[in-house]
């Protein structure tokens, strides 16, 4: 393949990868980096940097149509950028200790628990009662949305965010360990633990991710995995797919569909990267 058509594959890619991350909630990285390694062949290492690049574009290209149409909880998103942040730093430096094999392996592991717990969500109502929480009333973090698919504003309620804090935790190590932005993480975490409507996670998670992935992409570049050839094309197509599924699909979108989609992408790259990990 000549460096023409590789950046244009790159670039294709990648507003696949943007639009289902602003969709998704997860950045682009979880299905960029399954793609560059096992489809193109790109040392893991660099695919994680550009991936990271691709993180922060999704964040910028999708944050802000969100932030405006009120999907998007930013004081959700500030409480829990304390953890995120401190956890992304944590995980860039375990990357420097953790080898090829174990990154993929790690990544397997993490999506595949990500889409179980997904997958009892399934079957759960999203009207069912959230318990009462005194520190989020006190924080005022409940909010509102309007929902375009169902014709109506839905309130919603927030709860344990105390829990969801050390959960951000684990997810900005594992942004900072993988590249991935964890919104693999972050949107169960939020829909699951705190109650949040699965819209409104995704929304949040996209306008937190970028914050996250900018905490670990300085020791990244400080090491020498981001590579312009590969981060350039990524970054032009993550930014133009993450505005198309923001502007024009988000609201549209049904919540079971998007929950359904979100467990099949997860399923799919936690069986590609574990297969890839303990390839001999």
């Amino acid at each position: 393949m000549t460096p023409f058509l590789f950046m244009i594959v790159v670039l294709g890619f990648s507003v696949g990868a943007g639009l289902l991350g602003s969709l998704l909630g997860i950045g682009g990285g979880l299905i960029l980096i399954p793609v560059l390694t096992l489809l193109l062949k790109v040392d893991i290492q660099y695919a994680v940097g550009a991936s990271i690049v691709s993180v922060i574009a999704t964040s910028s290209g999708a944050a802000a149509a969100y932030v405006r149409d009120r999907m998007a909880n930013t004081r959700v998103a500030m409480f829990l950028e304390l953890a995120t942040t401190a956890g992304a730093l944590s995980g860039a430096f375990m990357s420097g200790l953790v080898g090829g094999r174990g990154v993929y392996l790690v990544f397997g592991c993490v999506m595949a628990g990500s889409a179980l717990v997904m997958l009892r969500r399934m079957r759960a109502r999203d009207e069912a009662p959230v318990p009462a929480d005194a520190l989020a009333d006190r924080l005022a973090l409940h909010g509102s949305y309007w929902d375009e698919s169902r014709g109506r504003e839905v309130p919603y309620r927030v709860t344990r965010p105390l829990a969801g804090l050390g959960l951000m935790y684990v997810a900005g190590t594992v942004s900072g360990l993988l590249g991935i932005g964890s919104g693999a993480l972050k949107v169960p975490a939020m829909d699951l633990a705190m109650r949040l409507p699965l819209k409104v996670s995704t929304a949040t998670s996209n306008f937190m991710i970028g914050v996250t992935a900018a905490a670990s992409a300085g020791v990244y570049f400080a090491r020498g995995n981001i590579d312009p050839f590969i981060a350039g094309p990524v970054c032009v197509g993550v930014t133009l797919g993450a505005w198309l599924g923001s502007r024009h699909l988000m609201a549209r979108v049904n919540s079971t569909w998007l929950r359904a989609l979100f467990v099949g992408v997860l399923l799919w790259a936690a069986f590609e990267m574990l297969r890839k990990g303990w390839a001999p």
